[in-house]
Parts: C-alpha cells; sequence; structure tokens
C-alpha cells in the first residue's frame, strides 16, 4: 500500500484545549476529580438541551449504564439494529439480556420502526435507536411504539453530536441516551463518554453506579455491585473546549458532504442522503456502489493511492457470537456489503476532498 496521504479521520485540536490540560496538570487534578468534569457535564447538557448529563470514560460503558440504570437483565430483550457498530449489541449481552435485531430503511440507513413492531413480543424490555452515522432515526415512529407498549426507549448518539430533528438535538427523545467522545468522534476527549436523560432517577443510578456503587452519606460503603466508569478531569478539559467547537465543526462537515456530493456527481456510487427533517450531521461521509463486489476493490485502489477508508458496519447477526440462530436482514446486508466510509474530519481541504472523487472516478471508468 501506498504511505497515508489523506486520514479516514484526525481530530482537530487546538489552544483552548492546550490550556485546560496545562491547568489539570498544573493544579495537580488529573484524575476523576476537578472543576472540569462538572463544566463538561453542565455545558455538555445545554448543548443537548437535557437536564442531566454524566460524564464516563468511554461510550461502550455509557451504553452499560444505560441499560444497567434502566434494570434490563437476563429475561430482557433489547431491539437493536443488526447494522450498528459492535458495542451497541455488546452492552446488551453485558446485563445478560438478547439482543433483538432489525433491519434498516434503504433510503436513510436507520432502524425499520415496521421491522421493530413486528420484532416487539412479552420479554421486550427497550428498544435501542443507533443515529447511525449521524443520521437521525425516525424518533416519532419510535416514541410511538415505546409509549404503546410501555417499554423503554434508549437513544445511541455515539456517532450524532450535532445531530438534530424537527430543531431538537438526539438524545433528548427516549428514557436515556448515550454519547461518545472516542478521537475519530466529531467532539473527542480522547477516550470518552456521557449518559444524559431527563429523568432525575436514572441520573441518580447512572451516577451511583459509575462511581465503584459508593453509598452517597457513608465513606467508603458501598451498596451495589459498581463499576470504575469515571471519566478524568484531563478528559473533560479537553471535552469542554471541543464542545465550544462543536456547531463549527458539525457545520464544515455538513459542507464536506456537500463538496463530495458536487465531485460524484455523475458517478454510479450513492452518497448517504440528507435529512430534510432535521440536521444529518454526518459523523461519516459514506457512499454506496452499486455492486457489492466493487466494494473492496474500490477500497484497495483508494489504499494504493493512499487514501484511507473504511467499510460499513457488518451486520451484527452476521457476526460468529451473535449468528447461532439463522437471519436475514436484507436491506442492513446490502448497504453493508456496497458501503464504503470516505474520509470525513472538518478541516479536510477542497483539494483532498476531488483528489478521492477522483481517484474514486479512475477506479470506475476502468471497472
Amino acid at each position: 500500500m501506498a504511505e497515508l496521504k489523506i486520514p479516514i479521520y484526525q481530530p482537530e485540536l487546538g489552544e483552548a484545549e492546550r490550556r485546560n490540560v496545562l491547568d489539570c496538570l498544573d493544579s495537580s487534578w488529573i484524575s476523576s476529580k476537578g472543576k472540569y468534569i462538572q463544566k463538561f457535564e453542565g455545558k455538555f447538557s445545554e448543548y443537548v438541551d437535557v437536564i442531566y448529563s454524566v460524564a464516563v470514560c468511554n461510550g461502550t460503558v455509557a451504553l452499560h449504564l444505560a441499560m444497567l440504570a434502566l434494570g434490563i437483565g437476563p429475561e430482557d430483550e433489547v431491539i437493536v439494529p443488526t447494522l450498528t457498530y459492535i458495542a451497541s449489541v455488546n452492552a446488551i449481552t453485558y446485563t445478560g439480556a438478547t439482543p433483538v435485531f432489525v433491519d434498516s430503511l434503504p433510503g436513510t440507513w436507520q432502524m425499520d420502526p415496521a421491522d421493530v413492531r413486528r420484532k416487539i413480543g412479552p420479554r421486550t424490555k427497550a428498544i435501542l435507536a443507533v443515529h447511525l452515522y449521524g443520521h437521525p432515526c425516525d424518533m416519532d415512529a419510535l416514541s410511538v411504539l415505546a409509549r404503546e407498549h410501555r417499554i423503554f426507549l434508549i437513544e445511541d448518539c455515539a456517532e450524532a453530536i450535532g445531530t438534530r430533528l424537527q430543531g431538537r438535538h438526539v438524545g433528548g427523545f427516549g428514557d436515556i441516551a448515550v454519547f461518545s467522545f472516542y478521537g475519530n468522534k466529531t467532539i473527542t476527549t480522547g477516550e470518552g463518554g456521557m449518559v444524559s436523560t431527563n429523568d432525575k432517577t436514572l441520573f441518580e443510578r447512572v451516577t451511583h453506579f459509575k462511581g465503584q456503587g459508593l453509598a452517597a452519606h457513608r465513606e467508603y460503603w458501598h451498596d451495589v455491585v459498581g463499576y470504575n466508569y469515571r471519566m478524568t478531569n484531563i478528559c473533560a478539559a479537553i471535552g469542554l473546549a471541543q464542545l465550544a467547537r462543536a456547531d463549527d465543526f458539525v457545520g464544515r462537515k455538513r459542507r464536506l458532504a456537500e463538496r463530495y456530493k458536487a465531485h460524484l456527481s455523475g458517478l454510479p456510487v450513492q452518497l448517504h442522503q440528507d435529512c430534510p427533517q432535521g440536521v444529518h450531521s454526518y459523523w461519516m461521509i459514506s457512499i454506496l456502489v452499486e455492486q457489492p463486489e466493487l466494494r473492496d476493490r474500490l477500497r484497495t485502489y483508494l489504499a494504493q493511492r493512499g487514501i484511507e477508508t473504511r467499510p460499513l458496519f457488518y451486520p451484527v447477526h452476521t457476526m460468529p457470537m451473535y449468528s447461532t440462530r439463522y437471519q436475514k436482514h436484507p436491506v442492513a446486508e446490502e448497504l453493508a456489503w456496497r458501503g464504503i466510509n470516505l474520509p470525513s474530519w472538518p478541516g479536510l481541504s477542497e483539494a483532498a476532498v476531488a483528489e478521492v472523487a477522483g481517484a474514486i472516478r479512475g477506479f470506475l471508468a476502468d471497472a
């Protein structure tokens, strides 16, 4: 493979992030206590318009904490899209509950509410709505289903910082929501996550579980089996500075998607569609090729020219630990076999977009 010229993603860190981290070092508050944690939680709640937010060490544990706070356990089922990152499903399994997979919508790539309705049964405890690649799910339909069947609605917003639907930021539609701040997310803390909710009891349960189950009014007394899922002050310091730039990052990523759309115009590829009812934050800008057999060949061709890409997530029901019962989810499978994530970081130049598109055009001309 050629030397990497255009990475799939790279974080954008600046003087504010540096200044905050140095302040942590100078103060010696570098672990899970310090002023930046509460500041970050408070500002994040304002940004996504929820009442409570709890900072944690990554997005996967945020998912686990959301499940624990809702009391999900071995006798329960949680409905989840099969086209998602593995953490969404593993977090269900951590609790002993059973993931029940649903297919995707061909246009938006989000979970299909009609398939959700078909899969709701007597053991269903929750729906886990994943806002895949920054496009919002149909939260109106999913909210109706959750209310109708008296089940919980969890939002996995790991890829959806800045995503909005009908004027509202995702994360406030369900009972509880989770976010990720990994290095390739729209805002980053290096490693980090957040659990957000408007329910005070859920907030208190998440806080309790994340801090080793420490009792509120008795020192070194633990009254539940808890976890060390806390965020460090240094990570929160970075996150606070990144959050101030979130709208700028999202705006630049949306303009990047428009540039790709213009440069790829006329080619037999399909760009992930925008959302007329909201804001697609384009965590990853993705395309579908016409035939599955072209996908890996195109990725190899781009890699040989120093352009890094990724495949869309493989449907989780096809992975060994979740494939013991044969299932077919044809839309998710077709999307996964045809999909490619293109370089998607906010600072990607017009020239780089043109280079990526030109390489795709060259491959398709010879295919």
